[in-house]
């Protein structure tokens, strides 16, 4: 017999626990939301593999990427975000409840933020496994080239990122190798981070390789074994790192045909975090990036978290206020003189009728969203709300014998 699910329910159900849903869920949680956020592997994402993270603002001396996570999952805790260790396996994102499967628990919310972030594409090459981020293998040269200073590293890949970051490495490296599967000159990056590559005297390029085996110690890296694609032999190269930019996979599988997404797979998303869905949000590593750091997934989770906050509070305004009874509405920019003007005789007209017409005012000055939900998108209006519904927008005529035709 099939044991039941436990069902639990929740303002905001944030899908990924690095640094875009820490933060998303600070957010909520400080806005007094109910939040839980499902992460299935570990709290903190990618970043929770670096080693040294210098470039974060606020700590001038530094923190492992492990530290600084650590304390965006306290301050979470602080403000009361729930913190559940296990996979999603399905959702459902339409209608006002959203629902979020897991194999023991069936979630409930009236928000979803995504932030299942993403993972570097590797080789798969014999024993990459053994030296994965912080062990040899790096993803990120703008963490990670401090710490090759006065070292030789390898960089797989050719494409623009890259070249351009094995170029970055070159300010801080003595030597980078390049590993490039095509025939000698042959790149998949622009033409001058190409030309700029070829004239570093820092970088050496391995033409026709491809990654075969890595070798080290228990705890580094210290050989990449390449194979010659020309005649299948072996060419070692000893380094203190390798970098690998041959691709980046976000983790959006079980969204598709659910979010709009780009043909890599990324979620789309407006300047609010917002996706094709009404109340579900994405932010981080999960939507394209033109840079993939910690400190931009904060700035994504802030303003998801925020638009989460409002799209509630909205929900909530629009219908017991706006919805709730036959009256009128009126729509207006308090930043638009004219709509200050129409404010003034908006309100004489409601003392003049003695009560027989009323209005709701909504300001959209901060926030377009209780305008966007009425399809309202002149300033100022007036909404004649009838019944639930809104059976008219008036843009020009708010005169008191106008609205006492609707009565």
């Amino acid at each position: 017999m099939a044991r039941e699910k436990k069902v639990e329910e929740y303002d905001v159900v944030i899908i990924g626990g690095g640094a875009a849903g820490l933060t998303a869920g600070i957010y909520s949680g400080r806005a007094r939301l109910k939040t839980i956020i499902i992460e299935k592997s570990l709290v903190g994402g990618l970043a929770t593999y670096t080693n040294e993270i210098e470039n974060y603002p606020g700590f001038p001396e530094g923190s492992t990427g492990l530290g600084l996570m650590e304390l965006f999952q306290k301050q979470a805790k602080k403000f009361g975000v729930k913190f559940k260790g296990t996979d999603v396996k399905s959702v459902d994102l339409n209608g006002p409840v959203k629902t979020i499967e897991t194999f023991r628990t069936t979630y409930k919310a009236k928000t979803v933020i995504v932030a299942s972030g993403g993972r570097p594409r590797i080789t798969r090459a014999e024993n990459e496994e053994k030296y994965l981020f912080d062990k040899g293998i790096s993803f990120c040269a703008t963490c990670d080239a401090a710490a090759n200073t006065g070292k030789e590293v390898l960089v797989i890949g050719s494409g623009d990122a890259a070249i351009e970051e094995g170029t970055f490495l070159t300010r801080f490296a003595d030597k980078v190798y390049v590993s490039v599967m095509h025939d000698h000159g042959k790149m998949d990056c622009n033409e001058i981070a190409k030309a700029e590559a070829l004239e570093n005297p820092k970088m050496e390029f391995i033409w026709n390789t491809v990654a075969k085996r890595f070798e080290g110690t228990e705890e580094h890296l210290h050989t990449v074994v390449l194979t010659d694609l020309r005649n299948g032999s072996e060419v070692p190269v000893k380094v203190d790192t390798c970098f690998e930019f041959i691709g980046y996979i976000p983790n959006t599988e079980i969204f598709k045909e659910i979010l709009d997404m780009t043909e890599r797979g990324y979620v789309l998303v407006n300047e609010k975090m917002e996706t094709n869905i009404e109340g579900v949000f994405a932010c981080g590593d999960v939507t394209e990036k033109f840079l993939k750091q910690v400190a931009t997934a904060v700035g994504d989770g802030a303003v998801a978290g925020y638009a989460a906050e409002r799209y509630i509070a909205e929900t909530a305004q629009y219908n017991s206020q706006i919805l709730a009874k036959d009256h009128f509405v009126y729509v207006y920019d308090a930043s638009c003189p004219n709509c200050q003007n129409k404010l003034q005789q908006i309100e004489a007209i409601e003392n003049e009728s003695a009560g027989k017409i009323s209005f709701c005012k909504v300001d959209v000055y901060k926030s377009k969203g209780l305008s966007d939900r009425m399809g309202i998108t002149t300033f100022p209006s007036v909404a004649v709300v009838k019944n639930g519904e809104i059976i008219s927008v008036l843009t020009d005529e708010f005169t008191q014998d106008v609205l006492e035709a609707y009565l």
